[in-house]
């Protein structure tokens, strides 16, 4: 192997992958990066055998090879180099892959390609494609409401029921639900259901970034691995097997209040009694009164935590319906309304103690459930 690069473009790509580099492993392969110089392109890979990622960068190649290097440290390496042109050259006798850049050079042990993990590449199976900030924003507006703790692996992950022209995505941890559908640019033929890991979907956000062409998303004919494919990046994913719970029985189909609230003010009330309630129980308590004549409505929230005060702030509200009392954790209030874009929410509720339904004004694709907080008022 022998070709240059750009030590921009090759430090961007070591980042992208890197981000696939296995830290925990029983495999210490998956410790490296495979590097495969094809024809005018340099194809960097890693692996944690959950995910996979690929990336390409343009290259002028003299001898085509491939080797496996320790990530950490050349990706480090690249890091640390002025902006020109990297040479790199593979002695295969020796394993050992040489760079030079300007005035600094290295050589860095390898372990042969054969031996790194098959890198899945899925080309059969249901296969659409979605606009990219339609695929950002849904992911955004779901993803934190998948559960971290592995006791239910199903929960970890976010449903998506790919139907029509619709992609459908819903998360939950035992206290919330996130439902958000997208409009798919290819409509599939069949309605497939997949739970697709919530750490996998944290990447993809990251690396759709800027990209402007529509992310093609394919899964394979048996339902275990997805593939995502960008302009020059793939990724490539395990599957969570199981069922996921049936939420669509969780979104209340009713409410006795209703409040409509403009979200910075909701948001900036939220953050402000959370910095009380982390003190305590992590408890905000909303109180919910509907306006008189020409006074409007209103939304208090307030916290208390016993061994430090309390706070109470207000903020308008279009209220319809009777008086209510709610109170949520307020991190979960809090991360709903952060990933919102709309001017303005709604508010729903029935009791104290039945859920909360959170949705913009504008807009019938998300709603987001929050359990309340059991308290003495």
């Amino acid at each position: 192997m022998k070709l240059s690069c750009s030590q921009v473009d090759l430090n961007k790509g070591l980042a992208i992958v890197g981000r696939a580099v296995a830290t925990r492993t029983t495999l210490p392969i998956t410790n490296n990066i495979l590097l495969t110089a094809d024809q005018s392109r340099l194809k960097l890979a890693a692996t944690n055998l959950e995910i996979a990622i690929t990336y390409w960068l343009g290259a002028k190649v003299e001898e085509e090879g491939a080797i496996t290097i320790p990530a950490r440290l050349l990706t480090d390496f690249v890091n640390s180099l002025p902006n020109e042109q990297i040479n790199l050259t593979l002695s295969p006798r020796t394993r050992t892959l040489e760079l030079k850049c300007a005035r600094f050079e290295a050589r860095i042990n390898g372990e042969e390609a054969e031996e790194f993990p098959p890198i899945p590449s899925i080309e059969e199976g249901v296969a659409t494609t979605i606009d990219p900030e339609a695929l950002r924003l849904a992911i955004a507006q779901v993803v934190f409401a998948a559960a971290t703790e592995e006791t239910r692996p199903v929960l970890t992950g976010v449903h998506c029921q790919f139907y029509g022209d619709t992609l459908t995505l819903a998360a939950a941890d035992g206290f919330r639900l996130a439902v958000h559908k997208a409009p798919l640019a290819q409509p599939v033929a069949e309605m497939t259901e997949v739970i697709i890991p919530a750490r996998t979907l944290n990447e993809l956000q990251r690396l759709i970034g800027d990209e402007e062409k529509p992310v093609e998303i394919t899964i394979n004919p048996n339902g275990s691995q997805v593939l995502f494919r960008l302009k020059d990046v793939e990724m490539a994913s395990q599957l969570i097997q199981g069922a996921f719970p049936n939420y669509t029985q969780l979104i209340p189909q009713s409410y006795v209040t209703r409040a409509e609230i403009g979200l910075s003010d909701f948001l900036k009330a939220t953050r402000t009694a959370s910095i009380f309630a982390r003190e305590g129980s992590a408890i905000v308590r909303l109180q919910i009164t509907p306006g008189e004549e020409l006074a409007p409505g209103k939304v208090v929230l307030s916290a208390r935590a016993e061994e430090v005060g309390d706070n109470v702030g207000e903020v308008d509200a279009m209220v319809e319906g009777e008086e209510a009392k709610i109170a949520f954790n307020n991190k979960f209030l809090a991360d709903v309304l952060s990933v919102l874009r709309e001017d303005r929410v709604i508010l729903e509720t029935t009791n104290p103690s039945s859920p909360g339904l959170i949705r913009p004004v504008g807009t019938d694709n998300y709603v987001h459930v929050v359990m309340p907080m059991f308290v003495q008022w």
